[in-house]
């Protein structure tokens, strides 16, 4: 409490509560603590802090409140497992002993405040000053992702005018896995075609040295025909049905265009600025209209 000055004080009452909790606890000559596992400590610090601010508001000078942090220490300590009765006498022996150092009217500032707050919840302090307590905490460390820096208002635009741009993006992106799938799909089918090939002609090597019979290369040819029919139809089967799907996007992309979300009109000043607006009304109405009849 040898550091606990009128300067000390004021200081602790001009920084922001944090700051401030933390120049008194250095001022009492106190260790630092874990807040959260060491409640205790933390709320004792939490009531001197508190006095401070009580005597300020009152307007005790830096002196009379540097008093009033070292009497309410002491009466913490002094009243530790005592009666409510016992520290009601506590208290006011306490205030008699004071008699010097603060003058009548903060004297009977301070009575009040103590009876207000320390004795009308006297079983409360004693819960949590007087007696050890089984903690168990778990801490659990979370990461906060911040929303991301907004854009400029002027660079805003309505919610329907987004949501068209993006519903455009979206079909733009599936057409273009479309086309991406069907070379895919025909690089795929020009291998399987390949294959059955080779497995269609194991022993060709060996026919390379004799002439083959009409018959086993008529064999040979219709076999092979066969196989490039059937890879080519499937390969038409799936163009036919990609290329539906990608007129389908087309035409959705088509009508999404006819029916585009007219845009909030900017303010305008000036001539120009009105021609401007009727223009963008006309063009407007006139899209619209184009759209129904479709």
């Amino acid at each position: 409490m040898a550091l606990l000055t009128p300067q000390g004080v004021k200081k602790v009452f001009q920084l922001q509560k944090p700051e401030g909790r933390e120049h008194l606890r250095r001022l009492l000559n106190w260790e630092e603590f874990d807040e959260l596992r060491d409640s205790r400590r933390s709320i004792l610090l939490d009531t001197l802090y508190e006095s401070i601010i009580f005597a300020v508001g009152k307007g005790f000078p830096w002196v009379e409140v540097a008093q009033v942090v070292k009497f309410t220490e002491e009466l913490l300590k002094e009243t530790k497992g005592c009666s409510i009765t016992e520290a009601v006498t506590i208290l006011g022996n306490k205030l008699r002993d004071y008699q010097g150092q603060l003058n009548t009217t903060h004297l009977l500032a301070q009575c009040d405040y103590f009876h207000n707050t320390f004795i009308r919840h006297y079983k409360l302090y004693q819960y949590v000053l007087g007696q050890d307590q089984d903690v168990k905490l778990t801490v659990t460390h979370l990461e906060v992702y911040v929303p991301p820096q907004p854009l400029p208002l002027a660079a805003g635009k309505d919610q329907a005018v987004w949501k068209h741009e993006q519903r455009v993006v979206e079909l733009s992106a599936a057409e273009v896995q479309k086309r991406a799938y069907m070379l895919q799909l025909k690089e795929a089918l020009q291998l399987e075609q390949q294959r059955l090939l080779q497995e269609m002609l194991p022993e060709l090597p060996r026919w390379q040295h004799q002439v083959l019979k009409r018959e086993e290369l008529e064999n040979l040819i219709n076999e092979a025909i066969h196989i490039q029919i059937e890879c080519l139809k499937e390969l038409l089967q799936y163009e036919i049905q990609i290329t539906f799907d990608i007129l389908d996007l087309k035409l959705q992309k088509k009508t999404l265009n006819l029916n585009a979300p007219t845009p909030s009109p900017l303010p305008v000043t000036g001539q120009s600025g009105q021609d401007e607006a009727l223009n963008l009304y006309k063009a407007n109405k006139g899209r619209k209209a184009k759209a129904k009849k479709m």
